[in-house]
């Protein structure tokens, strides 16, 4: 789903990706009533890992973010599944303000580049845009779930709910939900290295053009920036405090799934191990992408090694997610439709009863009766004089008849 980006910032943050989660919060009601709960479960949780680790390899600043938004609309769902409806929708009113001021940010860039997107050719912009990079390194630490920060406080609220559930769903749950917190941290930091802080790629044709952007783009930012640091914080006792009314019976409360008690009570080891996947994925991002600690003919050798690339392909293509639904569906659906509803139906039937059918020979039988008007005045009076004398003669044979 592609756009300009403030409707990226819409849709992305607030409306449309986000509707079919808040649609699962407020049927709720059904949801727990239907044994449909583990399966909105395992795919969340799916989802989540698999548009981070897609993320991963992204070149196209606007793509990062976006893959962004889908692994976390994987944690909603998968909140949602677990019973915990309250925190998933914590998680998306957190996420609408950092994920707005990622994509606004990453807008700026874009405009101040001549309307270049793609990572690889930026580089050192630190100095150019020095209050878009206190903008983005605010939104991207409050999307990976710094401590403290907005994404913090639901994010790995969401993360501690599924091990505190102490069953198989809740530990794969878990597990999916670290893999992807690292895989944030790292295309997070991935982006910021290479747009801010490594050699620059920039074509000297652009530098000359290359801006900070104006105080009214500025200040919008600021003030996404500003909930990214402080929303999260200042709501939480609202929404998910323990004996909050502040949801009263808009969406249900499965008090028999309800587990936040034991999520307050969990050990601190079992509280960090998101944070440490963080910190982990922020450390192996510097170390791949900026070569720290590691020499940079390690790296190469690492990039060429079979294994490096085979991932790295696997990933671009998407866990070549998008062959196999071509392959299994889309490619099956056409041949269908060509073959059933264009070769039988539309140029089938259609066409014998339409334009080489009934069509055809009506208009074969016109052209053929059409001969009858020739245009001579003895021809006419010969059909009238026909036509009155069988006229005559069939008022005769009926009158006899009588």
């Amino acid at each position: 789903m592609e756009g300009p980006t403030p409707v990226s910032a819409l849709i992305h943050a607030a409306t449309l990706v986000t509707a079919g989660v808040f649609l699962i919060i407020r049927c709720s009601i059904i949801f727990e009533n239907s044994n449909s709960l583990f399966i909105i479960a395992i795919i969340g949780s799916l989802t989540a890992f698999f548009a981070s680790s897609v993320g991963l390899v992204q070149n196209d600043i606007k793509r990062v973010i976006a893959y962004s938004t889908c692994s976390q609309l994987g944690y909603m769902v998968f909140a949602a599944g677990l019973s915990n409806y309250s925190i998933s929708f914590f998680h998306l009113y957190n996420h609408a303000l950092f994920k707005a001021l990622l994509f606004l940010s990453a807008g700026s860039i874009i405009h101040g580049l001549a309307d270049e997107q793609d990572m690889r050719k930026m580089g050192s912009l630190i100095q150019f845009f020095p209050v878009t990079y206190i903008m983005i390194l605010i939104g991207s630490l409050a999307l990976i779930g710094f401590p403290f920060l907005t994404g913090f406080y639901s994010k790995d609220a969401i993360l501690e709910i599924a091990i505190s559930k102490n069953n198989l769903l809740g530990h794969f749950t878990h597990f999916l939900g670290c893999i992807a917190a690292f895989c944030t941290s790292f295309y997070s930091f991935r982006l910021i290295f290479m747009v801010f802080i490594n050699d620059t790629n920039v074509m000297k044709s652009n530098i000359p053009l290359i801006h900070e952007s104006s105080i009214r783009m500025i200040i919008p930012l600021m003030l996404l920036a500003f909930g990214a640091i402080f929303i999260g914080y200042l709501s939480k006792d609202m929404f998910i405090g323990l004996g909050s009314s502040f949801f009263s019976n808009s969406i249900y409360f499965n008090s028999f799934g309800f587990n936040h008690l034991d999520s307050e009570f969990l050990m601190a080891f079992f509280k960090n191990i998101p944070f440490l996947f963080t910190l982990i994925g922020g450390i192996f991002s510097a170390i791949l992408i900026n070569g720290i600690s590691l020499s940079k003919t390690k790296i190469y050798r690492l990039k060429i090694s079979k294994s490096f690339r085979y991932v790295y392909t696997l990933l671009t293509q998407k866990w070549h997610f998008d062959q196999i639904v071509n392959e299994i569906f889309v490619i099956k659906t056409m041949n269908f439709g060509y073959r059933s509803s264009f070769q039988l139906i539309d140029k089938g039937n259609i066409e014998l009863f339409g334009p080489v059918g009934i069509a055809f020979y009506l208009k074969k039988m016109t052209k053929s009766v059409s001969f009858i008007q020739t245009g001579w005045i003895y021809h006419y009076c010969l059909i009238l004089i026909t036509s009155f004398l069988f006229s005559m003669l069939l008022g005769m044979i009926i009158i006899t008849d009588l």
